[in-house]
C-alpha cells in the first residue's frame, strides 16, 4: 500500500505541470477536444486533488505545500486564459461599423455556435462561413440547410452582401458532408478511363457535388485538388495532408483535363470551385497542418509541371485559388506562399494576370498558427489575398481578426490592396453566385 501511495504521489508531481500547461493554453487549437466539458472536468479534478492533499496533511511539509500550490494553478490559469479570450472577443465585437466594413469581408470562419457566428454575420465581421462534419453531427442535413438560410436572412436584414458559404467536398477521403450527402470516389479513380470518359465522369461528379451543395445553401466548394500526385512514399508523420490519396495524377495534362471537367459540373450547378493548394504540395513531404514546409523546386520546373493545371483551369473558369502554407524558396524564402507578396501579387496577380479570388489555406494550421500569426495576417492582406480562412477552430477568429484590427489601427495595412480586394469580391465570384444561391434558398423556404 505504501508503494502504491508513492507511485500515486509521483504521478501527481508529474501530472501537475502538464495539467497547468493545458489550463493556461485552453484556447490553443490543439486542445479543442478539451473545450467545454473537458475544461470543466480538468478544473473539477484539480480542486478535488487539492482537497484530498489537504485532508491527508500534505500542507504540513514544504514539498506538500508546493504540490498543493501546483494543483491550485490549473483553475487560476484557466480562468486567466478564459478572461483573455473574452476580452479579445469583446474588443472584436466592439469594432466600429467602418472597421467591420473594411476588414470583415476578408474573413471566412468555421463555427460550432450558431448564435456566435450569427452575431459575426450580422455585424459584418465576416464575409463567409465554412461548414463541415461537426455542423451536422447529431443533426439532420435539413437543420444545417435552415441554419445557412437563417444566416443569409440575417445578412439581408442587416443590408450586407450574402455570405460565401464553403464546404470541403473533394471526393474520396475528403468529403466532410458525406454522408448524408453523396459519398463520391476521388477524382484520381478516373485516371484509368479514356479521355472522353474521364471528362464525362468528372463533370458528372461536379454536377452531383454542385447540385447537393447548392441545395444546402453552399456556394463554394474547396475543391478540386490540383497538386500533382507525389512519386515518393508518404511521410509517416503526415497525418492530415495525405496528398498522395487526394491528388488526381502525376501527369499535369491529366490533372487539367479531369479538374476542368469537374469544375464545369460544379459551376453549371451554381457552385464555385477552389483550386488548391498553390504553389503545389505534391513535392512537399512535411504536413503543414503541424509543421513549416519548404518547396525547393526551381520556378521554371514548376511552371512546366506543377503549375500547368492551375493556369489551365483558371484560364477558362471562375474558380477561386487557395494558396497553401509552403514556402516557395526560389521566390520568397522568408515566408509561406499564403502571405507572400512576391508569390500572390508577383506571380498570381502580376505574371499570370489572375484577378479572381485568392484565399489562404486554414490559418489555424501549425505552419502559420504556431509561428507569428499576426504577421502572417497583415502580410496576407498586403499581398493581395482576398479571403483569410479560419476553419478548424472557429474560436481563433477573434485572435486572427484582432491581428488585422491592430494592423489597421497602426497603419500597417495597404489601403490600395484592401480596395482592390474589395472590388474583386464585389464584382466576381462568389458574391454574384452567393446572392443567387441565397435568394433561391429563401424562395424555396417561403414556398
Amino acid at each position: 500500500m505504501q508503494f502504491l501511495r508513492r507511485i500515486g504521489l509521483i504521478l501527481l508531481w508529474l501530472a501537475a505541470p502538464v495539467v497547468a500547461f493545458a489550463a493556461a493554453n485552453k484556447n490553443d487549437p490543439y486542445l479543442v477536444p478539451l473545450r467545454g466539458g473537458g475544461n470543466i472536468a480538468l478544473v473539477a479534478a484539480s480542486i478535488m486533488i487539492v482537497i484530498v492533499l489537504l485532508r491527508r496533511g500534505r500542507w504540513r511539509s514544504i514539498a506538500g505545500k508546493l504540490l498543493v500550490i501546483l494543483w491550485c494553478l490549473p483553475p487560476l490559469l484557466m480562468s486567466a486564459a478564459h478572461l483573455k479570450f473574452e476580452l479579445r472577443k469583446h474588443e472584436v465585437l466592439a469594432v466600429s461599423a467602418a472597421e467591420a466594413r473594411q476588414l470583415g469581408p476578408h474573413f471566412m470562419v468555421g463555427y460550432s455556435s450558431f448564435p456566435d457566428v450569427a452575431r459575426l454575420a450580422e455585424q459584418g465581421l465576416i464575409g463567409g462561413v465554412y461548414v463541415t462534419r461537426h455542423n451536422i453531427r447529431g443533426r439532420t442535413i435539413e437543420a444545417l440547410r435552415v441554419e445557412i438560410a437563417a444566416l443569409q436572412d440575417k445578412r439581408r436584414a442587416a443590408g450586407l452582401p450574402p455570405l460565401v458559404v464553403a464546404a470541403d467536398q473533394e471526393g474520396g477521403i475528403v468529403g466532410h458532408l458525406a454522408p448524408p450527402l453523396t459519398k463520391l470516389p476521388a477524382l484520381a479513380t478516373l485516371t484509368g478511363l479514356a479521355p472522353d470518359e474521364q471528362q464525362a465522369k468528372a463533370e458528372e461528379f461536379g454536377r452531383i457535388h454542385g447540385r447537393e451543395l447548392a441545395g444546402l445553401g453552399v456556394n463554394l466548394n474547396l475543391a478540386p485538388v490540383l497538386d500533382l500526385k507525389p512519386l515518393q512514399r508518404r511521410n509517416r508523420l503526415d497525418f492530415h495532408t495525405l496528398i498522395g490519396q487526394r491528388a488526381i495524377a502525376t501527369d499535369p495534362v491529366v490533372v487539367s483535363t479531369i479538374a476542368s471537367a469537374y469544375v464545369r459540373g460544379l459551376e453549371g450547378s451554381g457552385v464555385g470551385a477552389t483550386l488548391k493548394h498553390f504553389p503545389g504540395i505534391g513535392r512537399v513531404r512535411t504536413d503543414t497542418h503541424h509543421f513549416s514546409a519548404s518547396l525547393n523546386t526551381p520556378v521554371k520546373e514548376l511552371e512546366a509541371t506543377d503549375w500547368q493545371p492551375f493556369r489551365e483551369v483558371l484560364s477558362h473558369s471562375r474558380s477561386a485559388l487557395m494558396v497553401g502554407h509552403v514556402t516557395l524558396t526560389a521566390v520568397d524564402p522568408d515566408r509561406a506562399a499564403s502571405h507572400s507578396k512576391r508569390v500572390v501579387d508577383g506571380i498570381i496577380r502580376g505574371k499570370w494576370g489572375y484577378q479572381g479570388m485568392v484565399m489562404t489555406d486554414d490559418l489555424v494550421m501549425g505552419a502559420i498558427y504556431q509561428n507569428d500569426v499576426c504577421k502572417a495576417v497583415v502580410e496576407a492582406i498586403n499581398a493581395g489575398v482576398d479571403l483569410l480562412l479560419v476553419a478548424y477552430d472557429g474560436a481563433q477568429f477573434y485572435r486572427v481578426f484582432a491581428c488585422a484590427l491592430e494592423g489597421s489601427r497602426q497603419g500597417r495595412l495597404d489601403a490600395a490592396m484592401l480596395r482592390a480586394s474589395e472590388a474583386r469580391l464585389e464584382r466576381g465570384f462568389p458574391t454574384a453566385q452567393a446572392r443567387a444561391s441565397s435568394g433561391a434558398i429563401s424562395i424555396a423556404r417561403r414556398n
